[in-house]
């Protein structure tokens, strides 16, 4: 193994570590979704580089889908959060998801 590789392979590790520490860290929802949208991504890439060193094209197709996954699980969460902000009015008709100056502005409107 050269250099490059050992040095690739940390990168990616350490972006991995990275990626761990906000998924545990928090503190909301959307902030470990990125992170687990972020861990995807970065092992496509771990998987890219992979394949790309030892060229192997057998891995495209777990590329794919890791890919998929990630998409897939992001639009999911979205999904579900634009639903919960909806369902989410109170009594007086606020929506307690959008911030005041939101609200203010589609009053006014």
């Amino acid at each position: 193994m050269t250099i490059v590789e050992s040095a690739l392979y940390a990168l990616i590790g350490g972006g991995a570590l990275l990626s761990l520490v906000r998924l545990a860290r928090g503190p909301s929802l959307l902030d470990r979704v990125v992170a687990t949208d972020t861990l995807l991504v970065i092992i496509a890439a771990g998987l890219a580089v992979h394949a790309a060193l030892v060229q192997d094209p057998t891995l495209l197709p777990v590329l794919v889908v890791v890919a998929l996954l990630a998409f897939v699980g992001s639009v999911s969460v979205a999904r579900y959060v634009g639903g919960m902000l909806l369902r989410s009015r109170t009594g007086d008709g606020r929506d307690v998801g959008l911030p005041v100056a939101a609200e203010e502005r589609e009053a006014s409107s």
